[in-house]
């Protein structure tokens, strides 16, 4: 089979009203690519799909998607349970576990959302906010990382994919959580940046994240002019943004913080001699401020922001150190920003439509001091 090619049948979505579609429609790189990434189709997605098409095959039964995440429906997600639970529960490896788990979330959210959901802003076709949105480039000095759960793939509300419509995939990649292809992709760009030019945007309970001034300001534990010089050879300020629930951000940071555990041995090695067992390094942002989409997204705590709004955070505190102050940082956290009301817009628009309600609903949880980050 060609891992990067599968011909799938066309899967109809309830969602939506009903569309003649090609039955030989291919799932290509492209079509892959189109959804906010520059890598090749992950091998285990691959597989996955070709699972999903054998199963078709047996049950003379076409797949059909429906509900939030494309979740499959009918007898067909019967079946496809009991095929999955078993293939899941015969790995022995909780690695291969995760593999398995992250692939067929996407593999779903994908086939499930094809003709559907606008590929670019990830909405529905008719709400699609593409042409609003303006953008722009980011300083060639930062390279933000979204570190995305795979439930947050293709999630209509969601707030990361807004740095790469903005700034483009180069400036802002996305790096699926459990996906070994992109997991190797991001640490080894940490690799050739070095441990001192990269940074987690999080609230780790385990050590005080030092914020902004800490880490940028001249005379305090780094030294500006020396990472100015880095960054002119090619090695930006790498900034980590985990992209997901919160209940699910703390097993994400500790797949990080152990990636060389994980990841093939020929990257292993090196990363472990880079590296060495330090912590991943944290940072905080001094002055979290309250996110749009509070007002529709439900969160655990009002001090709890969004990935966007978290990102936008950074930009401006980056703008307030003297060495950054010329970068045009302030203007590029106001792009965010106005990505962020357009898409507020969108979806208000849209629970209007649908006559649901605008109003957030409170959460009750256990308040959690300086958490700036949020999924």
């Amino acid at each position: 089979m060609d891992s990067q090619t599968i011909i799938v049948r066309s899967a109809s979505c309830s969602r939506s009203p009903p569309a003649q579609r090609d039955a030989s429609a291919s799932i290509s790189v492209g079509e892959w690519q189109g959804w906010g990434t520059s890598s090749q189709i992950p091998a285990m997605v691959v597989d996955v799909i070709g699972n999903l098409k054998l199963l078709e095959r047996d049950m003379e039964a076409q797949m059909s998607f429906g509900g939030l995440g494309g979740k499959l429906q009918g007898e067909f997600k019967a079946q496809e349970d009991k095929k999955h639970r078993a293939t899941y529960q015969a790995l022995n490896d909780s690695e291969k576990k995760l593999q398995f788990f992250a692939a067929r979330q996407i593999a779903c959210r994908l086939l499930g959302s094809r003709g559907y959901l606008c590929q670019k802003c990830w909405l529905a076709m008719e709400d699609c906010m593409c042409t609003k949105l303006v953008p722009r480039s980011l300083w060639h000095g930062i390279q933000f990382w979204l570190y995305m759960h795979p439930k947050d793939f293709l999630r209509q509300n969601n707030t990361g994919k807004l740095l790469w419509q903005i700034f483009g995939i180069q400036a802002a990649s996305l790096c699926l959580f459990g996906i070994q292809e992109h997991e190797e992709i991001m640490w080894n760009a940490f690799k050739h940046a070095g441990k001192d030019m990269v940074w987690c945007l999080y609230p780790n309970k385990n050590a005080s994240p030092k914020s902004v001034q800490d880490i940028f300001s001249p005379g305090l534990s780094t030294n500006v002019e020396s990472q100015s010089l880095a960054i002119l050879e090619n090695k930006p300020l790498n900034f980590i943004l985990i992209d997901g629930t919160w209940s699910n951000s703390a097993a994400m940071f500790r797949r990080l913080k152990l990636l060389t555990d994980h990841i093939a041995i020929s990257v292993k090695e090196h990363a472990k001699l880079t590296w060495g067992d330090d912590e991943l390094p944290c940072i905080s942002l001094s002055k979290p401020s309250v996110s749009a989409m509070h007002k529709l997204r439900p969160q655990p705590s009002w001090d709890r922001t969004c990935t966007a709004a978290a990102a936008i955070g950074l930009l401006a505190e980056l703008h307030t150190v003297p060495s950054f102050s010329t970068f045009g940082l302030e203007n590029q956290a106001e792009a965010v920003e106005n990505g962020l009301d357009v898409l507020l817009d969108a979806l208000t628009a849209r629970r209007l439509r649908m006559g649901r309600s605008i109003t957030r609903r409170e959460r009750r949880s256990n308040h959690i001091p300086n958490s700036q980050v949020s999924l």
